[in-house]
């Protein structure tokens, strides 16, 4: 449906990984709301004048608060595609998020004004006049809105933007706002019951809740969110593809706004391998995750000691003591100081957050049954916490 505007108005639209290209996507659809949330603004904010409705009036400053946030989107794209300086090594993308930020609060605070000035209506009641003129621009207002919310669909899905995909649901929410607004019109005319300042308030409530999804969906990326599982079950077959990785733990991903993407993890090899073979396997993983994924990934590299057989008998006996306490929990970087009065098992289990037990609850029950393996088994245990999503 929208692929001649793409065509038309984004160049090199097919090439949507760009950064240049998302950023054109952004632009584009940020002058496609300026133009038509001013228009419908124009349409119902004479209506609500001439007509002296104060819920249409207060529709059409919704309209007029996207079309704010519309702006503020075209700039937020505009700033975030800057590329890095001193003053910020990891890029300006997370603007994108400021921006929604930005859009968010102003809706918020629209929102409250408007209920201010529905509940004035409500106590002091103007009848407002029936007019087909009115009805006729509420729902071309709402076809209007319905087109505005696919077309964000579209974009959003098609860079993979959180902010014009929330862009699509708040115009979405305005279809709703809208209808309310029309049906207190007719109940109004059909039953003589003066609905107009309850349509005002209902459509400010709207607004508001609208705002305060977006502060939440805003705000959520800027403090720093888990991976998607999509993305982490990505990394993780791609590393494991390369010949000598044997395993990998401690995945982390950072994101510092949309394609700016940092990431760092541990890869287990084998102990008795030549390091120069490791390492040069390691550097095309890394150059291969910039090259297809955009991912600037960091790995760490983990000698596993594969041919004790008495380290490894040792190391399967400890895993089904963990797996016997909880199957959530994995294990790695085992190894062995083998002495002639005890022994050091030194290993990292990794949790999440949720997880029931405390560190120090968790470090004790392993210990203790380690303990009675043999006890002269000392163990060196460190507990992480998953930062990635869980299977």
């Amino acid at each position: 449906m929208f692929e001649f505007l793409f065509r038309a108005f984004v160049k090199d639209y097919q090439n949507k990984d760009d950064s240049k290209v998302r950023e054109r996507y952004g632009k584009f659809s940020g002058a496609v709301g300026i133009a038509t949330n001013i228009l419908l603004f124009v349409m119902k904010i004479i209506t609500g004048i001439v007509f002296h409705s104060i819920s249409i009036t207060a529709d059409a400053i919704n309209n007029l608060s996207d079309s704010g946030s519309a702006v503020v989107t075209l700039v937020g794209f505009k700033l975030a595609g800057k590329p890095a300086d001193e003053e910020h090594p990891y890029g300006h993308a997370r603007i994108e998020y400021l921006s929604g930020l930005i859009v968010s609060f102003a809706i918020l605070m629209i929102g409250f004004q408007l209920v201010q000035s529905s509940f004035d209506k409500i106590l002091n009641p103007v009848d407002a006049e029936f007019s087909v003129v009115s009805i006729g621009v509420l729902i071309l207002s709402a076809l209007i809105k319905v087109w505005q919310c696919l077309f964000y669909k579209k974009v959003g899905k098609t860079i993979s933007s959180s902010t014009i995909s929330a862009n699509a649901a708040d115009s979405l929410n305005d279809v709703f706002a809208t209808l309310s607004v029309l049906a207190g019109i007719l109940i109004t005319y059909f039953t003589g019951f003066n609905l107009d300042g309850y349509m005002g308030v209902i459509v400010a409530i709207f607004i508001m809740i609208t705002g305060v999804r977006l502060i939440i969906e805003t705000s959520n990326p800027l403090l720093g969110m888990a991976p998607t599982k999509e993305l982490v079950d990505e990394i993780y077959a791609k590393i494991m593809s390369y010949d000598g990785i044997l395993g990998m733990h401690d995945l982390n991903v950072h994101n510092y706004g949309p394609m700016r993407c940092f990431a760092s993890v541990h890869c287990e090899v084998p102990a008795g391998q030549d390091i120069m073979v490791s390492h040069d396997i390691i550097d095309n993983i890394e150059r291969d995750f910039l090259k297809e994924k955009g991912i600037h990934l960091v790995i760490h590299l983990d000698p596993i000691v594969t041919n004790d057989e008495r380290t490894n008998h040792l190391k399967k006996q400890v895993e089904d003591i963990i797996s016997r306490i909880s199957p959530k929990i994995s294990m790695h970087d085992f190894r062995v100081v083998w002495g002639t009065t005890h022994s050091n098992l030194i290993f990292d289990v990794c949790v999440s957050f949720e997880f029931p037990m405390s560190d120090s609850e968790l470090t004790q029950r392993i210990t203790e049954e380690v303990g009675r393996l043999d006890p002269d088994y000392f163990v060196v245990l460190t507990v992480d916490h998953s930062y990635v999503p869980e299977e």
